[in-house]
């Protein structure tokens, strides 16, 4: 998902030209990695127990949201062992022949990066589960009656695997990991710590009133944390004297769109359509995507899980519905019966 798509300043996902800003933030090491603190812990012991044996630790499993730190702990996985690193994707690797020519590569103990491994082409994924194991890959040569496999050895290695959606495992990939973490969303208070450090880093002076503002809008992702600490300083250097204090942080994000729940346009224009287009649904997700000009998957996967953590928005089998919350949020006042009015008719599917 590109970044328009992926639903602007307060998207989760990342954003090919931030790479080289987010590379500067990245903690180095576990010990600067901020929360997850029992992820952190089991991790630690996964590997100095392997540096204490001198082998390579078992594969990685990690899994969560966007933006909340698979990737800086797969970097921190080779720093902390000392080894190399190589990158990819699952949906970078289409053919099994891909796959091969990167574990051929590897040195002995090196870390590989798959992110979003779930959507590795099947065909590669079959061929990673020997490699896993056995450390081993077998290449088909030819086609038809006259194809040959022939077994090339591939240095002992760590698979660090990233995924947003766990489910989509197959069984005979998830159970090849030794080590399965699990990421979870930040709490303000572990933001805040991060933008502080992130502030040092940039060299933006902060006060604490400034970083806790901006941690409180930032949906519980260190990422979007980060991307609205870089446009307050920007507002700041601009339009005040350089220091984000908490009225600075509260103007600049006004003039983002970032409400003091981290909704953006695209998030209120959601709720604003179910309330006073719909009476607060049930409504079918393709209506509402129309209603709001958005695409339906926009809408579904960018908008609805935060609306839904939040306890904005529900998913009914008639529909998407506004609670009570989503109502006073807005500044209306929630009817006795939330939700139970008629389905909304949806044109373009069938899909509730």
């Amino acid at each position: 998902m590109t970044a328009p798509e992926a639903g602007g300043l307060v998207s989760a996902y990342a954003v090919p030209e931030e790479s080289d800003a987010e590379a500067t933030l990245r903690p180095k090491r576990l010990a600067d990695f901020i929360a997850q603190h029992r992820v952190r812990e089991q991790l630690e012991l996964l590997l100095h127990g392997a540096m204490r044996r001198g082998s390579p630790p078992d594969h990685i499993l990690l899994s969560g949201s966007p933006g909340l730190g698979k990737t800086t702990l797969a970097m921190i996985v080779a720093a902390e062992l000392g080894v190399g690193l190589r990158l990819t994707s699952g949906p970078a690797i289409e053919r099994s022949g891909d796959l091969a020519a990167i574990l051929t590569s590897l040195a002995h103990g090196d870390v590989l990066f798959i992110d979003e491994i779930h959507r590795m082409a099947r065909p590669a994924e079959e061929l990673l589960y020997s490699a896993m194991e056995d450390f081993r890959v077998d290449v088909v040569v030819g086609k038809g009656p006259g194809a040959t496999a022939i077994p090339l050895d591939v240095e002992p290695f760590t698979l660090v695997g990233a995924t947003t959606r766990a489910g989509l495992l197959t069984g005979p990939m998830r159970d090849r990991f030794g080590f399965v973490g699990h990421l979870d969303f930040y709490e303000p208070a572990e933001l805040t710590v991060l933008l502080h450090r992130s502030a040092r880093i940039l060299g933006v002076e902060t006060t604490p009133g400034g970083a806790k503002e901006i941690a409180g809008r930032s949906r519980g992702t260190p990422r979007i944390a980060n991307r609205l600490l870089r446009r307050v300083r920007d507002f700041a250097e601009v339009r005040a004297d350089g220091v984000v204090d908490i009225e600075v942080a509260r103007a600049a994000l006004r003039v983002y769109d970032v409400d003091d729940l981290g909704l953006d346009r695209l998030d209120r224009a959601v709720l604003v359509a179910l309330v006073d287009s719909f009476g607060g649904g049930p409504v079918g997700l393709s209506t509402l995507a129309v209603a709001v000009g958005e695409q339906p998957d926009t809408v579904e996967e960018v908008c609805e899980p935060f609306l839904v953590r939040a306890g904005l928005l529900a998913r009914t089998p008639r529909g998407r519905v506004a609670t009570a919350g989503a109502w006073r949020h807005l500044g209306r006042k929630p009817p006795a019966t939330v939700g139970n009015g008629p389905v909304a008719p949806d044109l373009f599917s069938a899909e509730p």
